[in-house]
Protein backbone atom coordinates (compact mmCIF):
# COMPACT_ATOMS: atom_id res chain seq x y z
CA UNK A 1 0.00 0.00 0.00
CA UNK A 2 0.91 3.70 -0.34
CA UNK A 3 0.05 6.80 1.87
CA UNK A 4 -1.65 9.41 0.66
CA UNK A 5 -2.47 12.51 2.91
CA UNK A 6 -6.11 12.56 3.86
CA UNK A 7 -8.54 15.37 3.53
CA UNK A 8 -11.01 15.39 5.86
CA UNK A 9 -14.49 17.74 6.54
CA UNK A 10 -14.41 19.65 3.49
CA UNK A 11 -13.85 23.36 2.78
CA UNK A 12 -15.42 25.61 0.63
CA UNK A 13 -14.79 28.95 -0.97
CA UNK A 14 -16.61 31.05 -3.56
CA UNK A 15 -16.04 31.74 -7.52
CA UNK A 16 -14.64 34.53 -7.72
CA UNK A 17 -17.47 36.66 -9.45
CA UNK A 18 -20.17 33.84 -8.76
CA UNK A 19 -22.28 32.13 -5.83
CA UNK A 20 -21.02 28.99 -7.14
CA UNK A 21 -18.55 27.03 -4.81
CA UNK A 22 -15.61 25.08 -5.31
CA UNK A 23 -15.09 22.07 -2.50
CA UNK A 24 -11.11 22.73 -1.74
CA UNK A 25 -8.75 19.93 -0.37
CA UNK A 26 -7.66 20.21 2.80
CA UNK A 27 -5.14 17.90 4.38
CA UNK A 28 -5.74 16.12 7.91
CA UNK A 29 -3.83 14.74 10.71
CA UNK A 30 -3.57 11.31 9.48
CA UNK A 31 -2.78 9.84 6.49
CA UNK A 32 -5.15 7.33 4.57
CA UNK A 33 -3.58 4.00 3.17
CA UNK A 34 -5.00 3.60 -0.64
CA UNK A 35 -6.10 0.34 -1.39
CA UNK A 36 -4.32 -2.44 -3.60
CA UNK A 37 -7.25 -3.79 -5.84
CA UNK A 38 -7.48 -7.35 -4.27
CA UNK A 39 -8.20 -9.77 -7.39
CA UNK A 40 -12.30 -10.87 -5.80
CA UNK A 41 -13.17 -7.12 -5.58
CA UNK A 42 -11.72 -6.57 -9.68
CA UNK A 43 -14.15 -10.17 -10.41
CA UNK A 44 -17.07 -8.71 -8.24
CA UNK A 45 -17.15 -5.17 -10.03
CA UNK A 46 -16.81 -7.35 -13.57
CA UNK A 47 -19.44 -9.37 -13.02
CA UNK A 48 -21.74 -7.10 -10.95
CA UNK A 49 -25.37 -6.41 -12.98
CA UNK A 50 -25.81 -3.07 -11.69
CA UNK A 51 -23.32 -0.05 -10.62
CA UNK A 52 -25.33 2.63 -8.62
CA UNK A 53 -23.52 5.66 -7.94
CA UNK A 54 -23.99 8.90 -5.47
CA UNK A 55 -24.03 12.10 -7.59
CA UNK A 56 -22.61 14.75 -5.47
CA UNK A 57 -19.05 14.77 -4.89
CA UNK A 58 -18.45 11.61 -7.04
CA UNK A 59 -20.82 11.10 -10.05
CA UNK A 60 -20.45 15.35 -10.55
CA UNK A 61 -17.65 17.25 -8.65
CA UNK A 62 -20.64 19.18 -7.75
CA UNK A 63 -22.33 19.17 -3.90
CA UNK A 64 -25.71 20.30 -5.35
CA UNK A 65 -27.14 21.30 -2.13
CA UNK A 66 -24.20 23.64 -0.86
CA UNK A 67 -24.04 24.74 -4.37
CA UNK A 68 -27.79 25.39 -4.15
CA UNK A 69 -27.51 27.09 -0.61
CA UNK A 70 -24.86 29.12 -1.48
CA UNK A 71 -27.10 30.61 -4.74
CA UNK A 72 -29.62 31.15 -2.02
CA UNK A 73 -27.02 33.05 -0.19
CA UNK A 74 -26.84 30.75 2.77
CA UNK A 75 -23.91 28.77 1.88
CA UNK A 76 -21.92 28.22 4.96
CA UNK A 77 -24.52 27.42 7.29
CA UNK A 78 -25.49 24.81 5.00
CA UNK A 79 -22.31 23.58 3.80
CA UNK A 80 -21.57 22.63 7.79
CA UNK A 81 -24.32 20.49 7.63
CA UNK A 82 -23.60 18.93 4.83
CA UNK A 83 -20.34 17.96 6.42
CA UNK A 84 -21.92 16.72 9.30
CA UNK A 85 -24.31 14.53 7.28
CA UNK A 86 -22.00 13.05 5.22
CA UNK A 87 -19.33 12.17 7.92
CA UNK A 88 -22.05 10.02 9.66
CA UNK A 89 -22.42 12.36 12.22
CA UNK A 90 -26.04 13.37 12.29
CA UNK A 91 -29.45 11.17 11.24
CA UNK A 92 -29.64 12.40 7.07
CA UNK A 93 -33.52 12.83 7.33
CA UNK A 94 -33.03 15.12 10.26
CA UNK A 95 -29.75 16.97 8.34
CA UNK A 96 -31.76 16.78 5.00
CA UNK A 97 -35.02 18.71 6.99
CA UNK A 98 -32.59 21.48 8.58
CA UNK A 99 -30.80 22.02 5.38
CA UNK A 100 -33.81 22.52 3.68
CA UNK A 101 -36.07 24.67 6.18
CA UNK A 102 -32.65 27.03 6.26
CA UNK A 103 -32.66 27.49 2.25
CA UNK A 104 -36.63 27.33 1.84
CA UNK A 105 -35.65 27.68 -2.10
CA UNK A 106 -38.84 28.06 -4.46
CA UNK A 107 -40.13 26.37 -8.14
CA UNK A 108 -38.68 29.20 -9.34
CA UNK A 109 -35.08 29.84 -7.42
CA UNK A 110 -34.76 25.65 -8.13
CA UNK A 111 -35.16 26.25 -11.75
CA UNK A 112 -33.14 29.60 -12.10
CA UNK A 113 -30.25 27.87 -10.11
CA UNK A 114 -30.20 24.90 -12.76
CA UNK A 115 -30.37 27.27 -16.00
CA UNK A 116 -27.52 28.94 -14.10
CA UNK A 117 -25.13 25.83 -13.10
CA UNK A 118 -24.80 23.33 -14.98
CA UNK A 119 -23.09 20.01 -13.67
CA UNK A 120 -19.94 19.34 -13.30
CA UNK A 121 -19.55 16.08 -14.14
CA UNK A 122 -16.71 14.28 -12.97
CA UNK A 123 -13.94 13.26 -15.43
CA UNK A 124 -14.22 10.18 -16.74
CA UNK A 125 -17.85 9.75 -15.88
CA UNK A 126 -19.26 9.43 -19.27
CA UNK A 127 -16.67 7.25 -20.49
CA UNK A 128 -17.69 4.81 -17.46
CA UNK A 129 -21.23 5.41 -18.23
CA UNK A 130 -21.01 4.09 -21.96
CA UNK A 131 -18.45 1.30 -20.83
CA UNK A 132 -20.47 -0.04 -18.22
CA UNK A 133 -23.71 0.62 -20.94
CA UNK A 134 -21.84 -1.42 -23.43
CA UNK A 135 -20.40 -4.20 -20.97
CA UNK A 136 -24.61 -5.05 -20.48
CA UNK A 137 -24.21 -3.74 -16.57
CA UNK A 138 -27.19 -1.00 -16.03
CA UNK A 139 -26.10 2.33 -14.35
CA UNK A 140 -27.99 3.47 -11.55
CA UNK A 141 -28.36 6.77 -9.19
CA UNK A 142 -28.80 6.48 -5.94
CA UNK A 143 -28.22 10.07 -4.18
CA UNK A 144 -29.66 12.41 -1.36
CA UNK A 145 -29.53 15.34 -3.57
CA UNK A 146 -32.29 16.35 -5.59
CA UNK A 147 -34.75 15.05 -8.22
CA UNK A 148 -35.14 18.36 -9.56
CA UNK A 149 -31.41 18.84 -10.27
CA UNK A 150 -30.38 14.99 -10.99
CA UNK A 151 -33.13 14.32 -13.84
CA UNK A 152 -31.31 16.78 -16.29
CA UNK A 153 -28.01 14.77 -15.67
CA UNK A 154 -29.30 11.79 -16.00
CA UNK A 155 -31.27 12.52 -19.05
CA UNK A 156 -27.66 13.78 -20.67
CA UNK A 157 -26.18 10.66 -19.84
CA UNK A 158 -29.02 8.21 -21.36
CA UNK A 159 -29.99 7.15 -17.72
CA UNK A 160 -33.24 5.97 -17.87
CA UNK A 161 -35.18 8.16 -14.80
CA UNK A 162 -36.74 4.93 -13.37
CA UNK A 163 -32.80 4.13 -12.56
CA UNK A 164 -32.32 7.23 -10.27
CA UNK A 165 -33.19 7.30 -6.47
CA UNK A 166 -33.15 10.44 -4.87
CA UNK A 167 -35.21 13.18 -2.72
CA UNK A 168 -37.73 14.95 -4.16
CA UNK A 169 -38.12 18.90 -2.93
CA UNK A 170 -42.27 19.32 -2.70
CA UNK A 171 -43.86 22.85 -3.74
CA UNK A 172 -47.15 24.34 -2.62
CA UNK A 173 -49.67 25.47 -5.95
CA UNK A 174 -47.48 29.23 -5.86
CA UNK A 175 -44.38 27.19 -6.24
CA UNK A 176 -42.79 28.10 -2.39
CA UNK A 177 -41.33 25.73 -0.69
CA UNK A 178 -43.50 22.82 0.99
CA UNK A 179 -41.14 20.23 2.16
CA UNK A 180 -39.65 17.27 0.91
CA UNK A 181 -41.06 13.96 -0.10
CA UNK A 182 -40.51 11.42 3.04
CA UNK A 183 -41.15 8.45 1.13
CA UNK A 184 -38.33 8.46 -1.00
CA UNK A 185 -35.50 6.03 0.06
CA UNK A 186 -33.07 8.24 0.22
CA UNK A 187 -34.29 11.01 2.67
CA UNK A 188 -33.25 8.54 5.78
CA UNK A 189 -29.79 7.12 7.06
CA UNK A 190 -29.87 3.68 5.85
CA UNK A 191 -32.47 4.83 2.85
CA UNK A 192 -29.56 3.97 0.24
CA UNK A 193 -29.03 0.12 1.17
CA UNK A 194 -33.26 0.11 1.17
CA UNK A 195 -32.64 1.60 -2.39
CA UNK A 196 -30.15 -0.72 -3.58
CA UNK A 197 -32.52 -4.02 -1.70
CA UNK A 198 -35.31 -2.49 -3.77
CA UNK A 199 -33.59 -2.67 -7.08
CA UNK A 200 -32.09 -6.10 -6.51
CA UNK A 201 -35.83 -6.89 -5.94
CA UNK A 202 -37.76 -5.42 -8.77
CA UNK A 203 -34.82 -6.36 -11.62
CA UNK A 204 -33.57 -9.77 -10.49
CA UNK A 205 -30.01 -8.69 -9.63
CA UNK A 206 -28.04 -10.56 -7.40
CA UNK A 207 -24.55 -8.79 -7.34
CA UNK A 208 -24.98 -4.67 -7.41
CA UNK A 209 -21.87 -2.29 -6.92
CA UNK A 210 -22.38 1.13 -4.86
CA UNK A 211 -19.60 3.86 -5.66
CA UNK A 212 -19.56 6.76 -3.60
CA UNK A 213 -18.00 9.37 -1.36
CA UNK A 214 -19.99 9.90 1.78
CA UNK A 215 -21.18 7.49 5.00
CA UNK A 216 -24.64 6.77 3.45
CA UNK A 217 -23.02 5.26 0.69
CA UNK A 218 -20.88 3.07 3.07
CA UNK A 219 -24.27 1.81 4.31
CA UNK A 220 -25.06 0.41 1.06
CA UNK A 221 -22.44 -2.43 1.66
CA UNK A 222 -24.90 -3.93 4.01
CA UNK A 223 -26.77 -7.52 4.15
CA UNK A 224 -29.18 -8.61 1.59
CA UNK A 225 -27.89 -4.68 -0.42
CA UNK A 226 -24.65 -3.94 -2.37
CA UNK A 227 -22.01 -6.74 -2.39
CA UNK A 228 -19.30 -4.17 -3.07
CA UNK A 229 -18.69 -0.37 -2.04
CA UNK A 230 -16.03 1.25 -3.73
CA UNK A 231 -15.12 4.65 -1.88
CA UNK A 232 -14.61 8.24 -3.92
CA UNK A 233 -12.14 10.80 -2.84
CA UNK A 234 -11.00 12.49 -6.28
CA UNK A 235 -13.20 15.28 -4.53
CA UNK A 236 -12.85 15.25 -1.18
CA UNK A 237 -11.84 12.15 1.47
CA UNK A 238 -13.29 10.93 3.97
CA UNK A 239 -11.30 8.92 5.99
CA UNK A 240 -14.11 7.18 7.84
CA UNK A 241 -15.67 5.88 4.51
CA UNK A 242 -12.21 5.34 3.09
CA UNK A 243 -11.78 2.27 6.06
CA UNK A 244 -14.83 1.07 5.12
CA UNK A 245 -14.48 0.90 1.75
CA UNK A 246 -13.94 -2.65 -0.29
CA UNK A 247 -11.66 -0.64 -2.68
CA UNK A 248 -11.25 3.31 -2.36
CA UNK A 249 -10.45 5.10 -5.84
CA UNK A 250 -9.08 8.53 -6.15
CA UNK A 251 -9.76 8.41 -10.04
CA UNK A 252 -13.03 7.13 -11.78
CA UNK A 253 -9.91 5.58 -14.86
CA UNK A 254 -9.10 3.16 -12.34
CA UNK A 255 -12.65 1.45 -12.53
CA UNK A 256 -12.42 1.97 -16.12
CA UNK A 257 -8.84 0.37 -16.39
CA UNK A 258 -10.27 -2.74 -14.85
CA UNK A 259 -13.37 -3.37 -16.58
CA UNK A 260 -11.15 -3.00 -19.88
CA UNK A 261 -9.01 -5.39 -18.57
CA UNK A 262 -11.83 -7.99 -18.77
CA UNK A 263 -14.33 -8.74 -20.97
CA UNK A 264 -18.38 -8.51 -19.54
CA UNK A 265 -19.01 -11.95 -18.02
CA UNK A 266 -21.76 -12.34 -20.48
CA UNK A 267 -19.43 -12.00 -23.28
CA UNK A 268 -19.45 -15.06 -25.89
Amino acid sequence: MRSLQSRPASTFRPCKGSNRIVRMRSTAAQPISTMELKPDVAQKLRHAEAVCFDVDSTFCEDESIDELAAYLGVGEQVAALTAKAMGGTVEFKEALRTRLGVMHPSRQAVDKFLADHPHRVTKGIPELVALLKARGQEVFLVSGGFRQIIHPLAESLGIPLSHVFANSILFDHDGRYAGFDESEFTCRSGGKPAAIRHIKEKYGYEEVVMVGDGATDAEARSEGAASLFIGYGGVVVRPTVAAQADWYIMDIQQMIDVLKAAPPANAH
